[in-house]
């Protein structure tokens, strides 16, 4: 026990030699920064040698190869195979602090509705009131479901969930000292880069719009097909309605950058605070709202993620063809109907 216990204290050489490293305004290297993400993975750093890494990082600014190794140390674990290929993930980075209700996890069921395979994969609230998982349980999903059962749910009814700390261990082991930092990390820009289902099509909404050209690059060294990195001009991590949203997207191995506007898609205008929530229950309350077919600003940022989603999957040719098929979604019933089955199956002994 004592022996176990110095072992622990004595931490990570890696995590001691990365951190000099970037104390000195050093990038690591893409395969350096694959270490450094496995040694957290296996629990060989201790919680302090964590928190300096991630704030050293943060402090320096991270690169492609530091991203991209991160990300890659996730590679070949806890990944399963879909049926469909063209599954897709949509979601955000986290850590705008602007307070809106879960706009990604909702646009997941109305892109699902739709016919769209998404594979969400998310984690408890660490920068905001209520992430993705809080919302989920508050919903009555189950979210601490084995790998085959979200995998079944994946391939049955077109949507499931993976809780990050579940299939990565690193999430799990970082949880503490993030939570103690408060401040972003790569951890947030990574979330979206390791989900287990292998996407390559996918809606990454960033908090800082400095960070749009890296994500792209790196989306593309990860090998995926169609991706659309976005951020608001109010600062939101997702496609908004206050504004234009800056959009970097990654097609056929090239990265273009343009504006979505919603006044193009017959879309209001809108304050920030008629999406900004409070609570879990009040994030609960929009979701079922816009679900029922209320119309009003949260319903048409829905709609502008739910289309993107669906643009990148491949159903749809263009984000105005997407947006149709999200309308129909919603209107049909078809993605209140998801939330409903993926509830069931999640719960199901």
């Amino acid at each position: 026990m004592a022996a176990k216990s110095k072992k622990a204290s004595e931490g990570s050489q890696v995590l001691r030699e990365a951190i000099a490293k970037l104390m000195e305004g050093r990038d690591l290297s893409r395969e350096e920064s694959r270490l450094v993400m496995r040694e957290i993975m296996e629990k060989k750093a201790t919680d302090a040698q964590i928190s300096a890494y991630l704030v050293a990082l943060r402090m320096k600014g991270e690169t492609v190869d530091e991203v991209t190794g991160s990300a890659e140390a996730f590679a070949h674990t806890g990944q399963m195979e879909i049926q469909d290929a063209n599954v897709v993930d949509i979601c955000g980075t986290g850590g705008d602090n602007l307070h809106t209700f879960n706009i990604s996890t909702t646009a997941a069921f109305v892109a699902a509705g739709a016919g769209v395979t998404v594979a969400k994969h998310g984690h408890r609230s660490v920068s905001s009131r209520c992430g993705s998982a809080d919302l989920l349980q508050a919903l009555g999903v189950n979210i601490n479901v084995p790998r085959e059962r979200v995998k079944e749910c994946l391939n049955t009814i077109g949507i499931g969930f993976f809780f990050d700390p579940k299939f990565h261990k690193a999430w799990h082991y970082a949880l503490g000292p993030r939570q103690e930092i408060g401040a972003r990390t790569i951890f947030n820009i990574m979330g979206p880069l390791t989900n287990p289902a292998r996407i390559r099509r996918q809606v990454i909404g960033v908090y800082d719009p400095t960070l749009m050209p890296l994500i792209a690059r790196v989306m593309k060294e990860l090998g995926a097909k169609h991706v659309m990195v976005v951020h608001g001009s109010d600062g939101l991590d997702e496609i908004t309605i206050t504004g234009p949203t800056r959009t970097f997207e990654l097609f056929d191995g090239e990265i273009k950058e343009y504006e979505i506007n919603p006044e193009d898609y017959q879309l209001s205008i809108s304050d920030l605070q008629y999406i900004q929530s409070h609570s879990c229950n009040e994030n609960v309350r929009y979701l079922q709202r816009v679900l029922d077919g209320e119309h009003g600003p949260a319903r048409d940022v829905v709609l502008l993620n739910a289309g993107a989603a669906i643009k990148v999957s491949g159903k749809a040719k263009d984000l105005q063809g997407g947006i149709r098929m999200a309308v129909e979604s919603i209107e049909s019933g078809a993605a209140k109907e998801k939330v409903q089955k993926l509830i069931e199956l999640s719960n199901r002994h």
